[in-house]
């Protein structure tokens, strides 16, 4: 049995600690939600909508607590994990849209009697959770797992127990039938338990690393469903138009949740020419004035630190590679004096005409690439084996069509930051970014599975079929 902790980045304090699930623990959790299926997925979508919805109103009763409760795992300002939690909240209803907008019941006159398309849950759906929204991301994939009738196995990240442990608890007051959700807290070796269980279906969010992992694991295991959500070497492309309302875009895009975003602007992609160079100096001034703070201090800071010392050290290895390939420092990755390690001051790095790994930094560090034409930007922006977002700073309507035709990414947006989604719209990602299942409005898919049915009252007609066919 491990031990399991997490800490307050900003202080080091320790926020919650507890024992981590055995696999005969996590054995026993999948065989109670497996003895739970048949009766939740029988019970009318109606029922399942109002246990959901009074799960929503838990969450509102307990927004500000639980919005602590992230802020203390995960370092970020206050107002952040409050729009975590307000994102969580109106989860549910896009949800209960999405299910029967995508997932319903659909019927259809035909001459024998009608056509009917039905959904189906898979059965039990095992949940893995990240670190940087350990509430708004495994609830992407909770609550509309539920709504199909499925149950539920989560595992919140090791570094967030305590904000998992204050979702099962508003599931709990909620009044889900026993075995319905369930939480199992541990780290890797509890995750290990979990996927390799009797599972129907996997609903991850994490690195692409993971992702490629799990690939290989479930190959031979057809059966279960696969939705993977996975991180990106994104791409901004800012070409023309206002510098300092574009710098301002790009400054969203890339350093907003200090970096931790998947979908975070990791490569910033200029011409050679006086707005490219006016812009990268733009968003040079704009990062230094970022207000960098603890989630509690007041006036409230526009980021906090990393999601822990260790997670900063990685972050300035890989910086540090950068530099060694010749990256030019135009403003360093670097600690905060007085502060704990895992304050860092946003970074910005010019690789043009370097060799530099595709790989995602997962921390505010971005990559200045300079290019001569519109082709050569399009090429250096699908130049990724990833494909999470990307984003398009122009008012040349021209450029657009052209951009949003190439760009091999789930998330396209224009003079918007690349973080910029919504819960009424799908979110996943190609390549190493996921597995074509993208999350958000069309998570639904993945929860349930179709089934077309052609029904007659009476097997009255039939052998109307067969008349003159059969031998005498």
């Amino acid at each position: 049995m491990s031990l399991i902790r997490s800490i307050d980045p900003a202080t080091g304090e320790p926020v919650w600690e507890g024992a981590g699930a055995v696999a005969e623990e996590v054995s026993a959790a999948l065989l109670r939600a497996r003895e739970a299926f048949p009766g939740w997925a029988a019970l009318p979508v109606e029922t399942r909508i109002g246990a959901v919805q009074r799960f929503k109103a838990v969450l509102e009763a307990r927004r500000d607590a639980m919005a602590e409760t992230i802020s203390r795992e995960t370092g970020k300002p206050r107002w952040e994990s409050l729009a975590e939690l307000g994102s969580m909240i109106g989860k549910v209803d896009i949800s209960i849209a999405a299910q029967a907008e995508r997932a319903g019941e659909k019927r259809g006159a035909m001459p024998f009697g009608e056509a009917v398309l039905r959904h189906r849950p898979h059965g039990v759906m095992a949940v893995l959770g990240p670190f940087n929204f350990p509430g708004h991301l495994p609830n992407g994939h909770i609550v509309p797992a539920l709504l199909a009738g499925n149950t539920v196995v989560f595992k919140p990240s090791e570094m967030t127990p305590a904000t998992g442990e204050a979702m099962a608890g508003a599931w709990t007051e909620a009044g889900l039938p026993d075995g319905v959700f369930q939480i199992v807290q541990g780290a890797r070796e509890t995750g290990e338990a979990l996927v390799s269980g009797d599972i129907d279906g996997l609903l991850f969010t994490g690195s692409a690393g993971a992702g490629a992992y799990f690939r290989r694991l479930f190959a031979e295991r057809p059966h279960v469903i696969l939705a993977l959500e996975l991180g990106g070497n994104n791409p901004l492309v800012a070409w023309d138009g206002d510098v300092g309302e574009a710098a301002a875009v790009v400054v969203q895009s890339a350093f907003v949740t200090t970096g931790q975003r998947c979908s975070c602007a990791r490569r910033l992609i200029v011409p050679e020419n006086s707005f490219g160079a006016e812009l990268v100096e733009a968003v040079a001034a704009l990062a230094d004035r970022l207000t960098i703070g603890a989630w509690d201090d007041e006036p409230q800071p526009y980021i906090g630190p990393l999601t822990s010392a260790a997670a900063a050290a990685t972050a300035a290895k890989q910086v540090a590679g950068l530099v060694e390939r010749g990256a030019r420092v135009i403003r360093p990755f670097e600690g905060i004096e007085g502060r704990s390690d895992a304050f860092v001051r946003p970074a910005l790095l010019d690789v043009t005409g370097i060799s530099v790994p595709d790989e995602e930094i997962f921390a505010p560090v971005l990559q200045v690439n300079r290019v001569p034409d519109v082709g050569a930007a399009m090429d250096a922006a699908n130049n990724t084996r990833f494909g999470l977002s990307a984003g398009l700073i122009s008012d040349d309507n021209a450029l657009w069509q052209r951009f949003i035709l190439e760009s091999r990414a789930g998330v396209v947006n224009r003079n918007r930051p690349t973080t910029g989604a919504a819960g009424s719209m799908p979110f996943g990602g190609l390549g190493e970014s996921g597995n074509h299942r993208p999350s958000a409005y069309y998570a639904a898919d993945y929860c349930a599975y179709p089934v077309a049915s052609f029904e007659a009252a009476s097997a009255a007609g039939s052998t109307e079929a067969l008349d003159g066919k059969l031998r005498t």
